[in-house]
């Protein structure tokens, strides 16, 4: 039997076995049709895949170039009052920005639709459960403190 590689390890998780959690996200009173799921498996190392599928965001660029979103864990698991429950981005270990556990890659959108999956060493199931996943409309900085100047929260989800 042939050794699988890391990557071959990682995609071969996702096709065969559910998600450890999951966030059903739903847009803002703003934005009320955004809708999605980001899903986060477990992996035979330490850390978390983390994937997300994301419908009708909004469309700000040009000419269809592609926009992009930050994409961030928060402290709190609380999306009620339009998303202001949900505290900063999650940073257990107090970093300044862009070292916050909870900073992701940004969503880059084609036509209001997102895709993207990404391996985060630093994160385990234990410490995300009943925190959320915000969708901001802008992208983030990873520079601004201290959240990245990444705008409105136009989209949030429990982690369940």
């Amino acid at each position: 039997m042939q050794k699988l590689s890391i990557p071959k390890i990682f995609t071969h998780n996702m096709i065969t076995n559910p998600p450890n959690a999951y966030a059903l996200i739903h847009g803002s009173k703003s934005h009320p049709d955004i809708w999605g799921i980001v899903k986060f498996y477990s992996t035979p190392y330490k850390g978390l895949t983390v994937c997300a599928e994301i419908f009708n965001l909004p469309i700000y660029s040009p000419n269809g170039a592609p926009s992009f979103f930050g994409f961030h864990i928060h402290e709190t698991g609380d999306c009620s009052d339009n998303f202001a429950n949900t505290g900063g981005h999650y940073n257990p270990d107090k970093q300044t920005h862009p070292f916050h556990v909870g900073d992701l890659p940004p969503l880059i959108s084609s036509d209001g639709y997102a895709f993207m999956c990404v391996y985060v060493r630093q994160l385990n199931l234990k410490e995300i459960f009943g925190r959320s996943v915000i969708i901001h409309s802008q992208a983030d900085d990873f520079t601004s403190q201290p959240s990245g100047n990444s705008g409105e929260k136009i989209a949030c989800g429990v982690i369940e």
